[in-house]
């Protein structure tokens, strides 16, 4: 059950709104009277795999991260979402249908959630919405196209180098056992590959 708490600080949510499109302050008013704030521990999760995914969620601060498991365990994470970034089960968020992600917090962070009954909303009162969120859609599926291609063609340090570029604010916050699960190595591989070559940034904090 989410708790809902009082927040004052939009403006990262509406930057990224101001980059496509153009809101009215009635028409950022009448948004953000959709949007819910959850703040959320680290380890906690905002949806297993099985539920149904019922909120587009933005990382207003912090750090989520969406991931499968194997039958061994074995961490398969598709996407971290710091500050700034959205992130949800879009194949269950559209459908409506169980999703097949868990998602939860690499650190406490802030949320500004909106359900899809609202999003739904949203695009008939304020049309030029629809172009925002479709310009989120299509940058998840190249994302997500990207991403298969690059684990079928690269070798282990070209997607480790493709980490990087995608997320250089979390090169030093996270464990390489997380950078692992996201490249699709065991940790202890990539572990040696980054001993064996100096070039390669291993400043890691230890965080689970």
């Amino acid at each position: 059950m989410f708790t809902y708490l009082p927040t004052m600080n939009h403006n990262l949510l509406l930057e990224s709104i101001s980059k496509h499109i153009q809101l009215e302050d009635n028409e950022q008013q009448h948004f953000l009277s959709y949007v819910q704030v959850k703040k959320v521990k680290k380890k906690e999760y905002l949806l297993m795999e099985g539920e149904v995914n019922h909120y587009a969620m933005f990382v207003n601060s912090g750090c989520l991260r969406s991931y499968t498991m194997d039958k061994n365990g074995f961490h398969y994470i598709q996407q971290f979402a710091p500050e700034g970034w959205w992130i949800g089960d879009m194949y269950s968020l559209i459908t409506k249908e169980p999703g097949k992600l868990c998602i939860d917090a690499l650190f406490d962070s802030e949320l500004l959630l909106i359900s899809r009954v609202n999003l739904d909303r949203v695009y008939k009162e304020i049309p030029k919405f629809n172009f925002y969120f479709r310009v989120l859609a299509e940058k998840s599926l190249v994302s997500f196209q990207t991403r298969a291609m690059e684990n079928l063609s690269l070798h282990a340090k070209e997607r480790y180098e493709k980490f990087c570029f995608r997320y250089p604010t979390l090169i030093d916050k996270i464990s390489q056992k997380q950078v692992a699960a996201y490249i699709g190595v065991t940790p202890e591989f990539l572990s040696k590959m980054l001993h064996k070559d100096p070039k390669v940034n291993s400043d890691f904090f230890d965080v689970d």
